[in-house]
């Protein structure tokens, strides 16, 4: 049998940028090796895109002059380009149609002529972006699969000052998103929906039975064992009367809650039975750094700085457990990287990382306020502490779980079921990814 033909728009398609970008690069190449697969970018990522080897013939870059204006006005409202996210993604929402205009000009007459199977939209990821082709594409007989589509997890209760320092006054006025010119015939014409989180899946369908038909759930993160060879190699076993090793990765921001863990840590940090690597940069490192001078910890926290993304596992490997307990996280790739290295995840359950760990592979702890998050967080800390061997014996659980269900490979041949889904015409039986086909309850 032929090989797929799928044109795969992905505006943000970059190997040297991390997020959206590196998502719209791994997951396009991956497919590419499993379909005939031609991708369209924007024109920013085009050197980027050669000098990572993929053949000038196997994508196109078109300019979008809109997206810069967008990006420059975004960075000045949000005062940079680390707060104000629900900013950005707002001015990039708006600015998008003009890429996928340039796309129907450039590709519609082979479009027409059949020379692709479906069109998959992968970026942008945010479920409130419209689709200009949406209708088009429904009216010549090709099939659109938009997503994985993830984003708008409201801000849990009792974290308003953080919200506040974050900059998201925007996202109070999110549910504007609704009245969008042409939302809502995006998803009425698209062929499938893949969605990457239960809140996302949750609110895209609703009480719409049609919609509820089209849409899959599937996580949209993965690792790259290029990038991660470990998640073929198990890791060490654990040597009796050592302190327990706990990693932390991210930007250093109140929302991600690593100073919540330190407080939570102290008695076991001081104690000696616990280590501590807080792994990342941000406004908030001074603060954490005399957080952690005024409980006198010592030499028990190392603040290693920022680490480029490829060397990040030399760090992460020296670890045992991956403590990560942000209040609002997406998707949660670098759990992903944990687990693939062997260490076991704690996690909140509340957005994306939640949903990355099957029962056994790690630990999802409660939403609940401050207090009740650190008082949580030091009772598995001090059990974990405790259980050396579970620790390890976790780690592998979620390791192989990764290796099995959460690298760009396997995500290619779960799209394949999806695309295979959706020439059928929804609403076939869905296919049983491995993941879970719908959003979990």
């Amino acid at each position: 049998m032929r090989k797929l033909r799928v044109l795969i728009l992905a505006e943000a398609a970059n190997p040297e940028l991390t997020s959206v970008a590196l998502i719209g690069y791994s997951l396009s190449q991956a497919l590419a090796e499993v379909c005939d697969a031609h991708l369209v970018t924007e024109s920013r990522n085009a050197e980027s895109l050669r000098q990572a080897g993929v053949s000038p013939g196997a994508f196109t870059a078109l300019t979008n002059p809109a997206q810069r204006i967008a990006f420059r006005l975004a960075t000045f409202l949000r005062g940079g380009t680390s707060l104000g996210w629900t900013i950005h993604s707002a001015l990039t929402t708006l600015a998008y149609p003009l890429f996928e205009r340039k796309v129907w000009k450039e590709f519609a007459g082979r479009l027409k002529a059949g020379e692709f199977d479906l069109v998959h939209r992968i970026t942008p990821l945010s479920p409130t972006t419209p689709s200009y082709l949406a209708k088009r594409l429904a009216t010549i007989g090709v099939p659109l699969v938009l997503g994985p589509l993830n984003g708008g997890i409201p801000w849990p209760a009792g974290f308003d000052r953080i919200r506040r320092a974050e900059r998201e006054w925007l996202g109070y006025f999110r549910d504007l998103y609704r009245i969008l010119p042409g939302l809502n015939a995006t998803r009425r014409h698209a062929t499938a929906l893949v969605l990457a989180s239960r809140h996302t899946y949750g609110e895209v369908t609703g009480r719409h039975a049609a919609l509820e038909k089209k849409a899959i759930w599937l996580p949209e993160n993965a690792i790259d064992p290029a990038r991660f060879p470990e998640v073929f190699v198990e890791p060490e076993r654990p040597v009796s009367g050592e302190p327990l090793r706990v990693a932390f990765l991210g930007r250093l921001v109140p929302y991600k809650g690593a100073d919540m863990l330190i407080e939570a840590a102290t008695p076991l940090l001081r104690a000696g039975h616990m280590t501590l690597e807080i792994i990342g940069d941000g406004p908030q490192l001074p603060e954490l750094k005399a957080l952690v001078a005024r409980e006198d910890l010592g030499n028990a926290v190392a603040f290693p700085g920022w680490i480029a993304h490829a060397q990040v596992r030399r760090h992460l490997t020296k670890a045992q457990v991956f403590a990560f307990p942000s209040v609002r996280e997406f998707g949660g790739g670098v759990v992903l990287e944990a687990m693939a290295m062997g260490l076991a995840p704690v996690v909140i359950d509340y957005g994306g990382p939640a949903e990355l760990i099957p029962e056994g592979c790690g630990t999802v702890m409660p939403m609940g306020e401050r207090p009740a998050i650190i008082h949580a967080l030091r009772q598995v800390l001090t059990d974990l502490a405790a259980d050396p061997t579970g620790v390890h014996a976790t780690g592998l659980r979620a390791q192989r779980h990764v290796r099995a269900h959460y690298t760009w490979a396997a995500k290619a041949q779960q799209l394949l079921q999806v695309y295979a889904w959706a020439l059928r015409g929804t609403p076939a039986p869905k296919p049983d990814l491995g993941v879970g086909t719908q959003a979990p309850t």
